[in-house]
C-alpha cells in the first residue's frame, strides 16, 4: 500500500465497521474484547496510527484501566460500577474484559493480561483471579484472590466473619442442623467461608457433619443438584447457609419445587447482597459485602500506582454486615 493507511482501510480488512475501529483504539465501551484484539492487531499489521494509538505507541501510555472478570455476573456487575465511579472525575477510562476460565482453562488472567497490556490498558483490575502473573509489566490490583500474595496488591472483603456471623445467626435462631453450600474449591475466599461456618458451629458446641456440607461453586445452575440432594434426604437441615446469593437463590428454587416453605420449613442465608437478594419472594437474609467500595477501593488503589505513589495499604479487608430479611426464622418445633 503506497498511502498512508486510514481508518477505513482498518475496518475493511478487519470486516467491521469505521466505528468499531474507533471504539477499539480509543479503548471505548461497546466492543466485544476478542474483537479490539483483532482490530489492534490489524492496526499494527497496516501501520495506521490514530492520535491516540500513535501517542499510547511511544509512551505506551493509554489511559485505560482494565477490569478482567470471569463472567458479567452480579458480584462483579457491582464490582465495575464501584470501579467506573471512582474513575468518573479521574483522566482514567475503563475497559471491562470478561475471560472464561472454563473456555480458556487454566491461567486465563495470565493470557489476558498479555493481549491488553501495553496497547489498551495502562493498569488492571484482576477480580477473584486464580493466577497472576508476577512479571507483569503493569500496575495490578486484585479483588478477592485465589490466595493471598504479600508482594501482590488485595482488596477483599472479610469472609471469614461474615460466613461465621451468618451461621451464628441461624444459631441464635434455634437452628442446630444446619448445612452449607460451599462455594469454588480453588477461591480463597471459598475456604475463608467454610471455615468460618466450622468456626461457628465449634463455638456452639455443634459437631461439624460432613454429610450436610455441598459445594456450589458460586454459581446458580451449578448449586441446584447440590441443593436437591441436601434438602431430598430423610434428615435433611433445618436451615442452610449458602456461601454466596446465587447459590441462596438456587436453595430458594429448590425448596419450592419440593413444596418446602420458608422459612418455615427451612431457613436460607446468602452472602453477597446483590441487588436480586432483595427482590427474590421471600427476600433473602445475607451477609452483606461493600461490593461497590470493593471496586472503587481496587480503582484508587491502581491509580496511585500508575502515579508512582504507594497505596494506603497493599492489603484492604472491608468489614461484611447482616441484613436479615424473610428467609430466616427460629425452626418449627419438632
Amino acid at each position: 500500500m503506497g498511502r498512508r493507511p486510514t481508518i477505513n482501510d482498518v475496518a475493511a480488512a478487519a470486516g467491521v465497521s469505521v466505528a468499531t475501529v474507533s471504539k477499539a483504539v480509543n479503548g471505548r465501551y461497546g466492543i466485544a474484547p476478542e474483537t479490539a484484539a483483532r482490530v489492534l492487531e490489524i492496526v499494527r499489521e497496516l501501520g495506521y496510527e490514530s492520535s491516540i494509538v500513535a501517542s499510547s505507541m511511544r509512551s505506551r501510555k493509554t489511559g485505560v484501566i482494565g477490569v478482567l472478570v470471569a463472567d458479567f455476573e452480579p458480584f462483579s456487575a457491582e464490582i465495575l460500577k464501584g470501579v467506573g465511579s471512582e474513575l468518573r472525575d479521574s483522566h482514567y477510562d475503563l475497559l471491562a474484559y470478561a475471560g472464561s476460565r472454563q473456555v480458556e482453562g487454566p491461567g486465563w488472567e495470565r493470557r489476558s493480561l498479555q493481549r491488553l497490556s501495553g496497547t489498551l490498558i495502562d493498569g488492571a483490575i484482576m477480580v477473584t483471579p486464580t493466577v497472576v502473573s508476577a512479571s507483569s509489566d503493569i500496575p495490578i490490583v486484585a479483588i478477592d484472590p485465589h490466595t493471598g500474595r504479600a508482594d501482590l496488591p488485595t482488596v477483599e472483603s472479610d469472609s471469614f466473619s461474615g460466613a461465621r456471623q451468618a451461621t451464628q445467626h441461624l444459631i441464635e435462631l434455634g437452628h442446630t442442623r444446619i448445612g452449607f453450600i460451599g462455594g469454588r474449591p480453588d477461591l480463597r475466599s471459598a475456604a475463608l467461608r467454610d471455615a468460618g461456618y466450622r468456626r461457628a458451629l465449634a463455638d456452639a458446641g455443634l459437631p461439624y457433619d460432613p454429610a450436610l456440607v455441598r459445594d456450589g461453586l458460586y454459581q446458580q445452575q451449578t448449586s441446584r443438584e447440590p441443593a436437591l440432594s441436601l434438602l431430598r434426604g430423610r434428615n435433611r437441615p433445618t436451615a442452610v447457609f449458602a456461601a454466596n446469593d446465587l447459590s441462596g437463590i438456587a436453595i430458594l428454587e429448590v425448596a419450592a419445587e419440593l413444596g418446602l416453605d420458608v422459612p418455615g420449613d427451612l431457613s436460607v442465608i446468602g452472602f453477597d447482597d446483590i441487588p436480586e437478594a432483595s427482590q427474590m419472594t421471600p427476600p433473602l437474609t445475607t451477609i452483606r459485602q461493600p461490593m461497590k467500595t470493593l471496586g472503587a477501593t481496587a480503582a484508587r488503589m491502581v491509580v496511585a500506582l500508575l502515579a508512582g505513589e504507594q497505596p494506603e495499604t497493599m492489603h484492604s479487608l472491608l468489614p461484611t454486615r447482616l441484613v436479615a430479611r424473610a428467609t430466616t426464622a427460629p425452626p418449627r418445633p419438632a
